[in-house]
C-alpha cells in the first residue's frame, strides 16, 4: 500500500476547491456587472477504482463551469421589455404633444372667443373703424396660435425622424455585434464547453436589441442564435446580417417609415408587423396619435376661417362691398403613393367647412373604373365607399364637405392616393384682410316699417343666409287681414327701368319669412294694412346686422357636423343631422381627446414596466449574483480547500512514515 491515491484524492479536492473559489470570485467581482450571469463550477465524482476489496473512490473532477440561466425567463424579460419600451416611448411623446395644446388663456378656444367678442364692439359702433381694427388684432392672434402650435407639432415629427434614424442606427450596430459574437460562439463550443461570457454579451445584445424593436431567437446547433422580426423578418442569420432603413413615407415625405434592405432589395415594413419596441412606439405615434392632433387641429381652423369668411361674405364694408376674406388656411392636398404607376392628378376642394372631419382619406384605384374611399383615422360607417370614375371627373362631393375630382391622367389598377383636407390647414393660417373698413358690419338689406302700422310687428332679426342675396331687389310686404296674410311685391332696380312682380303668402307666429336669400323673423303681430319693407341698406356705417351674426358665431355649431349617412350632400328623408360643436366645445373635446390618450398611454406604460421588472427581477434570482449567498461559499471551499491541503499533509507524513520503515 502506498499514499499515492491518498496524494491524488488530495490534489484533486485542492484543485476543484481553488476552481469553485476562482468562480466564486469572479460572481463577487461582476456584482454590478450589467448582464453578467453567475457562474458555478460543476463538479463529478472521479471514476472509482475496483480492488478485491471493493471500489475505492479517485475524488473529484471538475466538469464544467455552467453559466446560471433560463430561455424561458430570458424569452420573457426580452418581451415585457420590448412592450415596455414602446408603451413607455408613446406616453413620453404623448406628453409633449399633450403641452403644446393650451389652456385657459392660453388655448385657441379663448382666442377664438375674444375673436368672437370682438364684434360686439363693432355692432355697437360700426362707423368706429378701431373697434373693426381690434377684430382683425384678434383674428391676427388667433392664426398665429394656430400655426404657432402646428409648427410645434411639425417639429415633434422632426424629432420623431430623428429618434427613429438614431435607434435603427443601433438596431444595425447591434445585429453586427450578434453576428459576431455567433462567430465566435461557434468556434469557443467547437472544445465541448460554452463560453460563458460571449454568451452573456450576446443575450444582452439582444435585450438591448429588444427595446428597440421586438424579435424572435431560434437557436442552431453550433452556438449560434438567428434573430427574426416583424412575424419572421430575417435579422440575423448565423454571422450575416440585414439591414434596416429609415425613409420618407410613400405618401407623405415628412413621416418616416421602416425599411428593410434584403438582398440588396429594399422593401418597406409594416409597423402593424413589428409588434413592440421603442421604434414601434414612435411609429405608432407619428401614424395615430400625430396625424389625429394635426387633423383636429386642422378640423378647428377650418371650421373657423370658414364660418367667419362664409358670414362675412354675407355682409357689407364700409366701402358697401360684399366682404372679403378675413382668414385663410392651407389648402386640402392629395399625396400619390410614390408606388403608383398611373399619372392621374385630382384634387381636393372644400364645400363645407362645417362638415369637415379630422380625418385622412385614402383614395384606392380598384380598376374597372372604380375606386374606393376610406377614412384614415376617425373611421366610422359606412365608409369605405365605392366612387366611380364619372362621379370623380364631375367632381365627387358627398363625403364630409369635400369635393374630390380626377382632373387629368389617368390612374393604373392598385394606385393609392393620400387626401389631407386639412393636415396643413392651421400651419398656414393667416389673417388675409388688412384694412379695418373692409370688415363687413353691415346688412345689405334693411327693414323699413310702415309709419301708419297699427300692429305691434317687430324685427327680431333679419339674417342674410346665402350668397345669392341682391341687394337692389327691394321686397315690400303689404298685410292683407289680421291672420297674418301679405301681398308681396318685388322691385328688382339692378337695371333701369326696375321690374316689378307679385306675390302672396303667409307669416305664421315663430316662423321666418324668406326671399332674395334673406330671413325676417318677427316680434309681435302684424295687422291688416300693416307694411313692412326690405331693401338695400343705405348707409352701412349706421348698420351692425352682419356684425351681430359675425359675434353670434361663438355660439354657432360650426364644427364637426354631419349626417347619418356619413354627411352627403343630399341627406335622405327622416335622416338624422348631427350639429356639431362651437368653437370651445370642439377645442375642449380636442383637449379631452389628447388628454384620455395620455392617461391611457401612462397607464399602460405603468402596467407593462411593471411586468418587466417582474421578469427581471425572477431572471436576475436565478442569474443574478447575490453577495450574501456568494460570501457563504467562499467561506465554504476555502474550508473545503483547507482540508484538502490537510489532506496532502496526512498523505506526505504518511509517505515519510514508509519512508523510513522502509529504510529499516
Amino acid at each position: 500500500m502506498t499514499a499515492s491515491p491518498l496524494i491524488s484524492i488530495g490534489m484533486r479536492a485542492m484543485t476543484a476547491n481553488y476552481a469553485a473559489l476562482q468562480a466564486t470570485g469572479n460572481n463577487i467581482a461582476n456584482a454590478n456587472t450589467r448582464g453578467y450571469s453567475r457562474q458555478q463550477v460543476e463538479l463529478q465524482t472521479s471514476m472509482s477504482q475496483y480492488s478485491g476489496s471493493g471500489f475505492f473512490g479517485k475524488g473529484v473532477d471538475v466538469s464544467t463551469v455552467a453559466r446560471k440561466h433560463s430561455e424561458f425567463l430570458t424569452r420573457e424579460v426580452a418581451l415585457t421589455g420590448a412592450v415596455a419600451a414602446a408603451d413607455a416611448t408613446r406616453a413620453d411623446q404623448l406628453k409633449q404633444l399633450e403641452k403644446l395644446f393650451g389652456t385657459g388663456e392660453a388655448g385657441i378656444g379663448y382666442a377664438a372667443g375674444q375673436l368672437f367678442n370682438s364684434f360686439v364692439d363693432v355692432s355697437n359702433g360700426p362707423q368706429d373703424t378701431s373697434s373693426r381694427q381690434v377684430s382683425l388684432s384678434r383674428a391676427q392672434e388667433l392664426a398665429t396660435r394656430f400655426h404657432t402650435t402646428a409648427d410645434r407639432i411639425d417639429a415633434l415629427q422632426l424629432g420623431v425622424s430623428q429618434d427613429l434614424s438614431v435607434s435603427v442606427k443601433s438596431v444595425n450596430e447591434l445585429a453586427r455585434q450578434i453576428a459576431e459574437l455567433n462567430q465566435r460562439i461557434s468556434v469557443a463550443e467547437g472544445v465541448g464547453h460554452t463560453p460563458n461570457d460571449l454568451l452573456d454579451k450576446r443575450e444582452l445584445a439582444i435585450q438591448d436589441l429588444s427595446k428597440m424593436l421586438q424579435v424572435s431567437t431560434i437557436a442552431a446547433s453550433d452556438g449560434s442564435v438567428s434573430v427574426f422580426f416583424a412575424g419572421g423578418q430575417q435579422l440575423v442569420l448565423g454571422n450575416e446580417t440585414t439591414q434596416l432603413a429609415v425613409v420618407p413615407d410613400n405618401f407623405d415625405p415628412t413621416k418616416s417609415q421602416l425599411q428593410v434592405i434584403d438582398g440588396g432589395v429594399p422593401r418597406p415594413v409594416l409597423t402593424e408587423q413589428l409588434g413592440a419596441g421603442s421604434i414601434v412606439g414612435l411609429l405608432r405615434f407619428q401614424n395615430d396619435d400625430l396625424t389625429s392632433a394635426r387633423n383636429m387641429l386642422g378640423q378647428l381652423a377650418v371650421a373657423i376661417s370658414g364660418g367667419v369668411n362664409q358670414q362675412q361674405s354675407l355682409g357689407w364694408d364700409l366701402n358697401k362691398q360684399f366682404g372679403v376674406d378675413i382668414l385663410s388656411v392651407g389648402a386640402p392636398k392629395v399625396l400619390p403613393s410614390q408606388l403608383n404607376s398611373g399619372n392621374a392628378a385630382l384634387s381636393v376642394v372644400i364645400d363645407d367647412a362645417s362638415l369637415v372631419q379630422a380625418s385622412d382619406y385614402e383614395l384606392f384605384y380598384q380598376g374597372a373604373g372604380n375606386y374606393q374611399l376610406s377614412r384614415v383615422s376617425g373611421q366610422k360607417p359606412p365608409l369605405p365607399v365605392t366612387v366611380t370614375a364619372a362621379q370623380l371627373a364631375a367632381g365627387y362631393n358627398h363625403v364630409d364637405g369635400l369635393r374630390i375630382t380626377l382632373n387629368s391622367g389617368t390612374p393604373a389598377a392598385g394606385d393609392r392616393f393620400l387626401l389631407q383636407p386639412v393636415a396643413v390647414a392651421a400651419r398656414d393660417m393667416q389673417r388675409v384682410l388688412d384694412d379695418p373698413r373692409g370688415v363687413a358690419a353691415a346688412s345689405s338689406v334693411s327693414v323699413t316699417l310702415g309709419t301708419t302700422n297699427t300692429g305691434s310687428a317687430s324685427v327680431a332679426s333679419l339674417r342674410t343666409v346665402n350668397n345669392s342675396i341682391n341687394p337692389k331687389v327691394t321686397v315690400s310686404l303689404t298685410f292683407t287681414n289680421n291672420s297674418g296674410a301679405y301681398n308681396a311685391t318685388f322691385t328688382d332696380n339692378t337695371t333701369p327701368p326696375p321690374v316689378v312682380t307679385t306675390g302672396t303668402g303667409t307669416w305664421t307666429a315663430g316662423q321666418p319669412i324668406s326671399y332674395n336669400g334673406w330671413e325676417l323673423s318677427l316680434n309681435g303681430v302684424p295687422r291688416t294694412d300693416d307694411v313692412l319693407t326690405v331693401g338695400e341698406t343705405q348707409f352701412p356705417s349706421n348698420n351692425n346686422g352682419n356684425a351681430n351674426a359675425l359675434m353670434g358665431l361663438r355660439d354657432s355649431n360650426l364644427v364637426g357636423a354631419g349626417r347619418a349617412n356619413n354627411g352627403l350632400s343630399a341627406p335622405a328623408s327622416g335622416e338624422i343631422v348631427i350639429s356639431g360643436n362651437n368653437v370651445t366645445d370642439a377645442y375642449a373635446s380636442t383637449l379631452a381627446e389628447i388628454g384620455i390618450r395620455v392617461q391611457s398611454s401612462q397607464l399602460a406604460s405603468d402596467q407593462s414596466t411593471a411586468i418587466q421588472k417582474d421578469a427581471v427581477a425572477r431572471q436576475s434570482n436565478l442569474s443574478g449574483v447575490n453577495l450574501d449567498e456568494e460570501a457563504s461559499r467562499l467561506i465554504q471551499y476555502q474550508q473545503s480547500y483547507q482540508a484538502a491541503a490537510k489532506m496532502l499533509q496526512v498523505a506526505q507524513s504518511l509517505f515519510d512514515t514508509l519512508l523510513q520503515a522502509t529504510a529499516r
